[in-house]
């Protein structure tokens, strides 16, 4: 019972002199109770940590290791938020809500993309015992209609257990130029690239003063940090320095760099000595094929993500050595984990400009060459090609998004000095993500809360694996684990697995539910399910198919939908209907673009009512996106912009012919659009006071996405890295803007085969 509701226990008379007061006692956890300390990476694959057999060097992590335990059978869903809802709440996914991500959310109870209230966060069950909560970096669990300055704000981090925020809602971010939230408000962050800022540090800096700040006050007061900085998810950003620590250390390729891998992790004991690797997929080209200049490229993408990981690393040492300082990492219980195997979703050739990707503007060798040396930096928004994928999973099978183990294998690391005796150990118990809420209440000695804030609690679906800590001998205590991802489905069952590879994008039909379909594995003795035993062993097939349907049943799986686009284009309940004329005003906070106004693919009207001051003004009146695409409307040099960044290619500029007139002003830009498919063309215009003063020609729009990373519309002023290289960031309007208003009619034409994969990307 939270303390402002407990019943006054003291004695009221007449009059105070007669009467006993009484205050609530604050909570108080037992005394040595242990700090825990979530630390979440983003498409890290089983076998890219140093320490897990992989190439990139991770020495703080390794620490960590070092210390403490290395899980090899560890596993999450395949996806992001999905895996990271099953660690807040120690249910599965579909039991969350959370079949997928919120974009892809459907209006049934194990798909709708809102994690229910009886489905309590680790947050909101220790704070009743004293525990500070904090969250720090990606979040990617509010529904995505929810995330604008109007809310509402309960499954925001701060309405769900954490005391304190500070990072991104969404499923990514730019490293440079990141969309972030304190709290429950946008802030800009606190300096530029060019001042050495990268959102990893900034992270960093950021949980280190959410600690400094609580143990000034209360030392003895335990934390549960919730840590997930936005690596390795693309765009791979890192300081150039740290990518040119491995300058010619992947020119081997993806190919050899598996068998590199896979004979690391054999001496290390991560993997079972006869472990083979899993066979290259066809999609994936063999690295012998490539061209020399494909090769450079493509190597030097993947010195850019491992310059990604090492700078991470790097970080989350600083904070390792913080809480060695305050004499606080004996006695925190530390889990490392990803959310997910490594990411193919930068395909066969990687991607320089994911805003291309995402638009489905194609990119040339050619001119993704001409930035080679810029890889990493603001100029790019990169991602590496699949092959490296791969060699990220070795030795399993395939990746993200799909149910086999390269998608849902995934290192772990349990660090805790004052609890676990063992050193440096592997554990191969079988653990998932839902098991780590019921191991931090075991080790706390706490039992799942029967109410949270007066709604009633579901079960824990998760199974301790405390008792793994001190024997590594001891049998696996969680035997069934179920799997699915858009009808890509799986099933393990004591040493089993059997697989449904459904593809993605397609509808399920009643074929696709014949035992046919699937696939088996004996990974107790096949641990990179390379032997498909399905027609040896039909009979432990039906017994694991049966298994998964009950599973299915019980945890809201069903019904099995595997469309992609058509899941994303469902109509989902906004918190305001669509209309045709939308209001901004200055100075408010970023207006994310699922709830802003969509000017893309239409003719569209934007009114600027300004008062300008007799000797001019500047700066922008209203924008969305980046150089990665978007558009301003803006005054530079007594002049009306209108600028439209088409995918980071192009600049289609219209200026006019007069300088703006001082006093009461209207300013306007008329869009007609061509027709025609997405990212047609059209004519612009501009006006003064109704007087037509500048026209021009826009030959390509952006036709997905203005806002790459999660860049909202401003008013008055650009966020993060600008639109247009006319002006720098955030250039705020130096008159007065009384509103803007952009006025849209007809219904656009959408991609939604596009927009569904920009939306997983995202995650």
């Amino acid at each position: 019972m939270a303390r402002s509701e407990q019943e006054f226990h003291g004695r009221i008379d007449i009059i105070a002199d007669k009467s006993e007061p009484w205050w609530p006692p604050y909570p108080r956890p037992p005394e040595g109770a242990p700090n825990v300390l979530f630390i979440v990476l983003d498409d890290v694959g089983f076998s890219q940590l140093g320490c897990y057999g992989g190439l990139c060097e991770t020495p703080n992590l390794d620490r960590l290791a070092q210390n403490g335990l290395r899980y090899n059978n560890f596993h999450t869903t395949g996806l992001c938020s999905p895996t990271r809802s099953c660690l807040l709440t120690g249910r599965n996914h579909h039991s969350n809500g959370m079949a997928s991500i919120t974009e892809t959310a459907t209006g049934f109870p194990g798909y709708n993309g809102r994690i229910p209230f009886r489905n309590g966060f680790l947050s909101e069950m220790l704070l009743p015992h004293g525990y500070n909560t904090f969250a720090i970096g990606k979040w990617h669990l509010t529904p995505t209609q929810e995330t604008s300055p109007a809310g509402p704000f309960d499954r925001w981090p701060l309405g769900r257990g954490f005391e304190r925020f500070y990072g991104f809602l969404g499923g990514e971010t730019n490293q440079w130029y990141p969309d972030l939230v304190y709290d429950n408000h946008s802030v800009e962050p606190p300096k530029r690239p060019e001042e050495g800022y990268h959102l990893t540090e900034d992270l960093t800096d950021r949980a280190i003063q959410f600690l400094q700040d609580a143990h000034a006050v209360a030392p003895n007061k335990p934390f549960f940090l919730y840590f997930c900085p936005g690596a390795c998810h693309a765009p791979h950003h890192v300081p150039r320095e740290w990518a040119d620590r491995y300058r010619g250390k992947f020119d081997m390729g993806w190919d050899r760099a598996r068998e590199v891998i896979l004979q690391r992790q054999k001496e290390m004991g991560i993997v079972p000595p006869n472990t083979e690797l899993s066979p290259r997929p066809e999609e994936v080209q063999a690295w012998d094929t490539l061209s020399e200049q494909e090769k450079r490229l493509y190597a030097r993408m993947m010195e850019v993500f491992a310059g990604f990981l090492s700078h991470t690393d790097h970080h989350i040492g600083r904070l390792i050595a913080f809480l060695e300082e305050l004499g606080e990492l004996d006695n925190t219980l530390i889990f490392v984990c990803s959310d997910n195997g490594a990411s193919a979703e930068g395909g066969p050739t990687g991607s320089v400009n994911e805003g291309r990707f995402f638009n489905k503007v194609p990119e040339s060798l050619e001119d993704n060459l001409a930035m080679i040396d810029e890889l990493g930096g603001p100029q790019t928004y990169n991602h590496y090609p699949w092959g490296w994928t791969l060699a990220g999973n070795t030795p399993l099978k395939r990746w993200k998004r799909e149910t086999f183990q390269g998608g849902t294998t995934d290192p772990l690391i349990v660090h805790w000095p004052k609890g676990i005796q063992a050193r440096g150990e592997i554990r191969s118990q079988y653990v998932h993500a839902i098991d780590l809420v019921p191991t931090v209440l075991e080790a706390l000695g706490i039992e799942p809360p029967d109410e949270i804030r007066g709604v009633d609690q579901s079960p824990i679906e998760g199974i301790s694996f405390l008792y793994s800590f001190g024997d590594a001998q001891a049998p696996s205590r969680h035997v069934t684990q179920y799997f699915e991802m858009f009808a890509h489905r799986a099933i393990y069952h004591d040493g089993w697995r059997a697989v449904n590879p459904h593809p993605f994008g397609k509808p399920v039909v009643p074929d696709d539910l014949q035992p046919g379909k699937w696939e088996l594995y004996h990974v107790a003795e096949d641990f990179s399910e390379v032997h498909n035993l399905a027609e040896k062993e039909p009979r432990k097939l039906q017994e694991l198919i049966a298994r998964w349907w009950a599973e299915a049943g019980k945890y809201n799986v069903l019904p099995l939908d595997g469309r992609g686009q058509e899941r994303l284009g469902e109509r989902k309940p906004q918190i305001a209907e669509e209309r045709e004329h939308y209001t901004y005003y200055p100075g408010g906070q970023p207006i994310p673009e699922a709830v802003a106004v969509d000017v893309k693919n239409r003719s569209h009207t934007i009114t600027a009512e300004v008062e300008i001051p007799d000797d001019g003004a500047e700066g922008v009146l209203i924008a969305i996106g980046s150089r990665f695409g978007g558009f301003s409307l803006f005054i530079k040099d007594r002049r009306l912009h209108y600028v439209h960044n088409y995918v980071g290619i192009q600049e289609y500029r219209i200026t006019s012919t007069e300088e703006v007139p001082s006093g009461l002003t209207t300013l306007r830009y008329v869009f007609d659009y061509d027709g025609g498919p997405p990212g047609s063309g059209g004519t612009g215009k501009l006006y003064f006071n109704g007087r037509q003063v500048g026209e021009g020609r826009i030959e390509r729009t952006v036709p997905i996405t203005l806002s790459l990373a999660g860049e909202g519309l401003c008013c008055g002023w650009d966020s993060g890295e600008p639109v247009s290289s006319e002006y720098e960031s955030p250039f705020r309007f130096t008159g007065r803007i009384r509103r803007v208003t952009v006025d849209v009619s007809g219904v656009p034409p959408r991609d939604l085969a596009a927009e569904i994969d920009m939306a997983l990307a995202r995650q």
